[in-house]
C-alpha cells in the first residue's frame, strides 16, 4: 500500500517515476492521434461553412445540420460504444470504429450534394462516438494511477489543441485549398493508426458480462431526446412542441435508465460511480469547462470577421494565442496532477479560465483592438489547458481498472453535452442581448456570450474544490462496499 499524500506533500516517488515502455508509448501516440482526428472534425468546418454553402448551393438551415449530424450520433452513442469495447474487446471495437470514420470522412470528401455530406457526417459521428471513450479507456488501463496524469496530460493537450485549432485549420483550408480536403486528410491517418493500433497494441476488456440491452435502449433514446433538444432548441424555439416534447421524451427515458441500472446485473453504468466525490465532482467540473470553452470557440472566430473585419485564415490565425498554451499547459498541468493531486489544479485552471472570458467580454464591449485582447486569451487558453487533464484522471482514477471502460465512457458523454450546452445556451443568449444586423448589435450579444461562458467557468472552479484533497496510487472503487473493502479508496475521497 501507497503513501497518501496531501496537497502540499512533496512526493518523492512520483519524482522518479519509470520511464514509459515502448507499449506505453505505442498507446499513448496512437489513441492520441486518434482523439486529434475527432477532435478536430468536431470544430473544424466552423470557418468553412460558407465555402461549403457555397460550394454545394445550400441553404444556411441545411449547411448547419454538416454540424449538428455530427455531434447527434457522437454523443448518443458513446454509452454504447463503452459496453461494446468491454464486452467485445477494447481493440477489436476501437479499430472498428476508426474503420468506419475514416470511410465516412471519404464519404464526406466525395459528396456533392448537402444531403450527401449530412449523411456522411452523421456517419462519421457514430465511428467517433466509438473511438473517444476507448482511447480514453485503453490509455487508463495502460498506464498505473501514479503515472495516469502524465499521459493523459500529453493526450488532453493533443485533443484540447485539436479542439480550439479546428476553426484555424478550417480557415487555411477554406481560404486556399477545396473545402473536400477538410476530410479527406483523416483517410491516410486513420488506416495509418488502425494499421498501429493492430500491430502495437493489446486488447483488454472490462467486466466480463451479457450486453445490457435494455440499458442501450433506454440510454440512446434518452440521450437521444436531450440532444435533439439541445441542437434545436434555438431554431424550433426553446418553448416549441418540438424542442419540449424532444425535452420531456429524453427526461423520461433517461430518468428510466438510471432505475433500471441500478437493479442491473450488468450495468451499463453503475449508479455507484456517483458517490465518489471524484467521480462526480471531475464530470461537472469537465462539463462545465467544455460547454464554456466550445461556447468561446463558437462565437470568437466569428467576432473576428463579423467585428473586426478578418477573413477566415485572419481569424483562424488570430485564435493561436488560445490555441499555443494547449501545448505547453497540458502536458505540464498532468505532471503536477501526479504529484500534487488535481483539485487545486482544476478549481485554479478553472478560476483562470472564468477571468479570462469575463475580460474578452469586457474588451469587445469597449471596442478595442486584437492586441488589447491576447493577455486575455492566453489566461482563458492557459485555464482550460491547465484543467483538461486532472478532470479527466480524477475521473478515471476514481473507479477500478476494470471499469475504466464505463467510467470514461460516461466522461466522454457528459463532456460532449457540455459542448452542446455550452453551444446552446451562448446562442440563446447571443440572440436575446444582440444580433448579427450591425456590428454593434452583433459585439453586444457576443459580450453577453462570454459573461455566461465565464459563469460556467466559475461553476466548474467550485465544483472543482469538491475534489478530494487525499490522493492515493493505485485508489478509486465506484461503489461504497468497494470503499470499505479497499482502504485506499477511502483515502481517495
Amino acid at each position: 500500500m501507497s503513501t497518501a499524500h496531501t496537497d502540499t506533500d512533496t512526493d518523492t516517488d512520483t519524482d522518479r517515476k519509470p520511464p514509459m515502455t515502448a507499449a506505453q508509448r505505442w498507446v499513448l501516440t496512437l489513441t492520441s492521434l486518434a482523439a486529434f482526428m475527432i477532435a478536430l472534425d468536431g470544430t473544424i468546418v466552423t470557418t468553412a461553412l460558407t465555402t461549403i454553402r457555397r460550394s454545394l448551393h445550400t441553404s444556411v438551415e441545411a449547411l448547419e445540420w454538416t454540424v449538428s449530424a455530427y455531434i447527434l450520433t457522437f454523443a448518443v452513442l458513446m454509452l454504447t460504444a463503452s459496453a461494446l469495447g468491454d464486452r467485445f474487446g477494447r481493440r477489436r471495437v476501437f479499430v472498428a470504429g476508426l474503420a468506419l470514420f475514416t470511410a465516412a470522412s471519404a464519404a464526406c470528401g466525395l459528396s456533392s450534394t448537402v444531403g450527401e455530406l449530412i449523411t456522411a457526417r452523421a456517419v462519421q459521428g457514430v465511428g467517433a462516438a466509438v473511438i473517444m471513450p476507448l482511447a480514453i479507456a485503453q490509455l487508463g488501463a495502460a498506464f498505473p494511477p501514479r503515472e495516469r496524469g502524465r499521459a493523459m496530460g500529453v493526450s488532453a493537450g493533443i485533443i484540447g489543441l485539436a479542439t480550439a485549432g479546428g476553426p484555424f485549420v478550417g480557415g487555411v483550408v477554406a481560404q486556399g485549398l477545396a473545402w473536400q480536403w477538410l476530410f479527406w486528410v483523416n483517410v491516410p491517418v486513420g488506416v495509418l493508426v488502425m494499421a498501429g493500433v493492430l500491430l502495437k497494441v493489446s486488447e483488454s476488456r472490462g467486466p466480463q458480462a451479457r450486453l445490457d440491452l435494455v440499458g442501450v435502449g433506454l440510454t440512446t433514446g434518452g440521450v437521444f431526446g436531450l440532444v435533439w433538444a439541445l441542437v434545436r432548441g434555438n431554431d424550433a424555439g426553446w418553448l416549441s412542441a418540438e424542442t419540449l416534447g424532444a425535452l420531456a421524451a429524453g427526461a423520461v427515458l433517461t430518468v428510466g435508465f438510471v432505475l433500471w441500472e441500478r437493479r442491473s446485473p450488468a450495468p451499463m453504468v453503475p449508479m455507484g460511480f456517483f458517490k465518489a466525490r471524484a467521480f462526480s465532482a471531475g464530470n461537472v467540473a469537465s462539463f462545465t469547462m467544455t460547454a464554456s470553452m466550445y461556447a468561446q470557440l463558437y462565437f470568437l472566430a466569428q467576432y473576428y470577421q463579423a467585428v473586426l473585419h478578418y477573413g477566415p485564415f485572419g481569424a483562424g490565425v488570430r485564435m493561436m494565442p488560445f490555441t499555443a498554451t494547449l501545448l505547453v499547459f497540458g502536458p505540464l498541468s498532468g505532471r503536477l496532477a501526479d504529484r500534487f493531486g488535481e483539485r487545486r489544479l482544476v478549481a485554479g485552471g478553472l478560476t483562470l479560465q472564468a477571468l479570462g472570458l469575463a475580460a474578452i467580454g469586457v474588451l469587445a464591449g469597449r471596442h478595442v483592438g486584437y492586441g488589447a485582447m491576447v493577455p486575455a486569451l492566453i489566461a482563458s487558453g492557459a485555464g482550460v489547458s491547465t484543467a483538461i487533464p486532472p478532470t479527466q484522471k480524477a475521473v478515471v482514477s476514481s473507479v477500478r481498472p476494470e471499469q475504466i471502460g464505463q467510467a470514461s465512457g460516461a466522461f466522454s458523454m457528459l463532456r460532449q453535452f457540455g459542448a452542446l450546452f455550452g453551444t446552446a445556451v451562448s446562442v440563446a443568449v447571443f440572440a436575446g442581448s444582440g444580433s448579427y444586423a450591425s456590428v454593434s448589435s452583433f459585439t453586444h450579444g457576443f459580450t453577453a456570450a462570454m459573461e455566461t461562458a465565464a459563469v460556467l467557468s466559475a461553476v466548474g472552479a467550485a465544483a472543482g474544490l469538491l475534489l478530494p484533497k487525499l490522493r492515493r496510487a493505485g485508489a478509486g472503487v465506484a461503489s461504497a462496499s468497494a470503499a470499505a473493502a479497499e482502504p485506499e479508496a477511502v483515502a481517495a475521497r
